[in-house]
């Protein structure tokens, strides 16, 4: 005798049903677990990707940053450069100056300017050219007058001004070519 005939027939089918039904309620729970497993390994994988993505991106963020301020360390340097050319001009020309004011107070040099004769212009006031030149002239035959000490230190010092304005103009200009060029 079976262990099954023991068993009433009414019971019997509850039996098998609540076997079946406890059979898909397995088969439903294994399949979860399977879903779940792959989905996990899928997630895992998209973490995974998604990490690597990132890592790239911030390398080559790192590397344009880096880019940038080698960029900025180049043009700092080439402005440097620039000003201490600008710098040496200024002071070079301000030490001429000094020389020249120096000299003039020093009677070591004159300034002088060209005048004309009376009555040596024609009538469109221009002055003719001499013939022959006067030796030991830069001028061929033209009269000079000496310009007042006072005047010539007036004069260098607003050419003394033009030529600090002259270098600053280049500094500018320097700046800006060096901020406007490609790299």
């Amino acid at each position: 005798m079976s262990l099954l005939a023991l068993i009433p027939t009414r019971y019997r089918w509850l039996l098998g049903g609540g076997l079946i039904l406890t059979l898909l309620l397995g088969a439903a729970s294994l399949g979860w677990v399977v879903q779940g497993w792959r989905l996990g390994e899928q997630l895992a994988e998209r973490d995974k990707t998604h990490a690597q993505a990132l890592g790239r991106i911030q390398s080559a963020a790192a590397l344009e940053t880096q880019r940038g301020h080698d960029k900025r360390l180049l043009l700092e340097q080439q402005l440097q450069a620039s000003s201490q050319t600008q710098h040496r001009k200024l002071t070079d020309a301000e030490d001429k100056a000094a020389r020249l004011r120096d000299r003039l107070a020093t009677a070591e040099l004159r300034l002088s300017v060209l005048t004309a004769a009376p009555g040596a212009t024609d009538s469109t006031h221009r002055a003719p050219v001499p013939g022959t030149p006067a030796p030991g002239r830069l001028v061929d035959g033209a009269r000079r007058a000496d310009i007042d000490r006072a005047a010539a230190q007036r004069i260098v010092a607003i050419s003394q001004r033009g030529d600090r304005a002259i270098i600053a103009l280049g500094m500018c200009q320097d700046y800006v070519r060096a901020l406007g060029e490609p790299r």
